[in-house]
């Protein structure tokens, strides 16, 4: 009987190995094509080692019309959407975490309902609306789009990692004399600095990996950014440069990554002073 269930253990221990050695494969393999074919002169959509190793396919790419321009597009249109949405998510999220009212609740559901609507359905009447106000083929169009489509589920999380902040450290400081505005950029955000990471990382990563978007709001060249740029190693005629195409991709990825490496150690930090009122 204990051999019996031994081997029964033993068996669902090594299809669950199984089962995540699969869905591992099936992220590695992908980035291990992207990898290989930037190096590969001869790349193709096989997942093989390079018929010869060669940084062919960064040369062709690192050039100011295929890279560096979009590149420096796709940091200006995300980097400033962000930045707009996490202020933005910041002093929405505050009354809601701070004040209780009848509204909230409703206020909350609507938000979460407008996180829901695909962003297919409402560009029509949003190119509409930027042709009529003259928003249309602009970056600062572009961002406050960006940043009013993430501010829903910004302002979401946001408000969950406020509701963490003791708020006697905020009655502690208006009681020296300090205003809501001042409370909340000098105690609450500060003791939430994981949530605010989690939101600015959330946020530029949902807007670099745009392409509809800026795709439907831009129309000047020298305006697209990187993910819509990525389209042009696509030719006629099923035509790719595949190597070329990994190459990009990488050269695309860094800056997300960078962000990741840079304020890493604010996602795995706590909420300093949150046990700052007890004991």
């Amino acid at each position: 009987m204990a051999v019996t269930l031994a081997s029964r253990r033993t068996t669902r221990r090594l299809a669950a190995d199984a089962g995540l050695l699969v869905l591992a494969a099936a992220f590695v393999l992908p980035l291990a094509w992207v990898v290989l074919s930037s190096l590969d002169p001869h790349a193709d959509l096989r997942v093989k080692a390079p018929d010869g190793l060669t940084l062919d396919n960064f040369d062709a790419i690192l050039t100011p019309g295929i890279t560096f321009t979009p590149l420096l597009n796709s940091l200006i249109l995300c980097g400033s959407a962000t930045l707009l949405t996490v202020v933005c998510a910041a002093l929405a999220a505050y009354p809601l975490s701070r004040f209780r009212s009848r509204f909230n609740r409703p206020f909350l559901l609507t938000i979460l309902f407008a996180t829901s609507l695909p962003i297919t359905a409402i560009m029509v009447p949003v190119y509409a609306l930027f042709v009529r106000v003259d928003l249309i083929d602009t970056m600062q169009g572009t961002i406050f789009f960006f940043a009013a489509s993430q501010l829903p589920f910004a302002v979401w999380l946001m408000k969950n990692f406020m509701d963490g902040v003791p708020k006697e450290l905020e009655e502690a400081a208006w009681t020296d004399g300090a205003s809501s505005l001042q409370s909340l950029i000098r105690i609450v955000l500060p003791l939430m600095g994981p949530g605010v990471a989690v939101v600015t990382v959330f946020s530029f990563v949902m807007m670099w990996g745009n392409f509809f978007v800026p795709f439907m709001l831009l129309l000047t060249p020298d305006q697209m950014p990187a993910s819509v740029s990525i389209n042009d190693f696509f030719g006629n005629r099923g035509m790719v440069a595949y190597g070329q195409l990994a190459a990009f991709s990488i050269v695309y990825s860094t800056p997300v990554i960078l962000l990741y490496v840079l304020i890493a150690r604010r996602l795995g930090g706590g909420f300093a002073l949150g046990g700052a009122v007890k004991g």
